[in-house]
Formats: C-alpha cells, sequence, structure tokens
C-alpha cells in the first residue's frame, strides 16, 4: 500500500476547500469502488477517513456510515451477479476448473461456515470480492450475506478507523503497519492460489486414469 494513506490524506485535504459534504460523497464512493476493483486502495480511504475525524475535520459516525454503506453495497452487486449469472452459467458449462462439482462443494462449505467465511472475509486482503462473487454464485442465502457482511465491514472500518484516529499524529506508523500486513497477506494468498491450482490439477488427472 506504500504511501497511499498519506496521499489519500492530501487528496482530501484538497477536496476539503470544495466542503465537507464533498469529502463524504468521495469517501463513499472510494468503498464502492474498492470491492468491484480491488486493486483500488480503499482501505488507504477508511484510514484517512479515520485520521480526519480525530482531529474534528469529519464527523466520525458519519463517516464510519459511509465507508460501511459504500463497501457494503458493492459487496451486493457483487453477489447478486454471481447469483443471477453465474451459478446457473457455471453448472451449464461444467468448466475444469470450475466444476459444478465445485460449485456444490462451494454450497456445502457456505451452508457449514458461512458465518465465519463471510464475518472475517473482510479482513483477508484480495480475498474479499472472490468470496463475495463465490457467495452469488453458490447461491448462498441473501438475508445471512448481508447481515454477516455488515458484521465483517463494521467490525473492520470500526478497527481501523480507531487505529487511525490513535495514530493521528504518527501516520506513518499506520503506513508501515499496512505495508507489514500486505507483505505477508499477499505471499499467503498467492501459495493458497497455487494450492488450490494443484489440488485441481492432481484431481482432472486421476479422473483421467
Amino acid at each position: 500500500m506504500g504511501e497511499d494513506p498519506v496521499k489519500i490524506n492530501h487528496l482530501l485535504d484538497l477536496i476539503f476547500t470544495y466542503g465537507p459534504v464533498w469529502v463524504y460523497a468521495v469517501i463513499f464512493v472510494a468503498c464502492f469502488i474498492e470491492n468491484i476493483f480491488p486493486p483500488f486502495p480503499g482501505d488507504s480511504f477508511i484510514v484517512a477517513a479515520g485520521g480526519l475525524a480525530a482531529v474534528h475535520r469529519l464527523n466520525f459516525v458519519f463517516a464510519f456510515s459511509l465507508v460501511v454503506a459504500g463497501g457494503l453495497a458493492s459487496v451486493m452487486v457483487i453477489y447478486g451477479i454471481g447469483r443471477r449469472f453465474g451459478r446457473d452459467f457455471f453448472l451449464e458449462k461444467n468448466y475444469k476448473v470450475f466444476s459444478a462439482d465445485d460449485i456444490h462443494r462451494a454450497e456445502n462449505a457456505f451452508d457449514k461456515y458461512g458465518a465465519p467465511i463471510l464475518i472475517f472475509s473482510r479482513f483477508v486482503v484480495g480475498f474479499r470480492s472472490a468470496l463475495t462473487l463465490v457467495a452469488g454464485i453458490s447461491d448462498y442465502k441473501a438475508g445471512r450475506m448481508l447481515l454477516y457482511s455488515l458484521i465483517s465491514y463494521m467490525l473492520f472500518t470500526g478497527l481501523v478507523m480507531y487505529l487511525a484516529a490513535k495514530l493521528v499524529e504518527n501516520l506513518h506508523g499506520i503506513v508501515e503497519y499496512f505495508e507489514t500486513y500486505n507483505k505477508i497477506a499477499w505471499p499467503i494468498l498467492i501459495l493458497i492460489v497455487l494450492l488450490l491450482i494443484l489440488y485441481k490439477v492432481k484431481t482432472l488427472k486421476k479422473d483421467r486414469v
């Protein structure tokens, strides 16, 4: 994430010249875009929002609500797309990489562990949008999806904004935290994806024998 929080803090500072309402709007849009385009640094806007609330330039509760609303809205959009178009499409095509059996396994996984998967999904960088899409494809219950995603967003947003508010005098400390977080999380994510691919390839080879 690098210097993103610092740059975004400066960006929001410039937008303040047009009034705080535009800063709130940018925070909402940024948190909505984050899940649609995962590389977008939405977490940095949350950090900046917490820091600005700490110096009373933003209302903490209102900023918190907009972050949660923006993120949750995009989550439900992705979920809706997966549920509306994904399940029947993949079941009909029955691809080797994401076969009908894979969909049924995903459905079973969400039926058994849907709550913890979704509640902690917000804390796993790079995995959030994928889990949301899989939940939709797996035809996971919309009410549960909304509830558990809301809990996840409230926990994550509250934690990040609280830390930002407490460490507003040392923003570089927050930057270092996120740099460390990304350095650890991304290699683990890549390793998991590679292991899943290898497992799938071995399974396909066994089926052919």
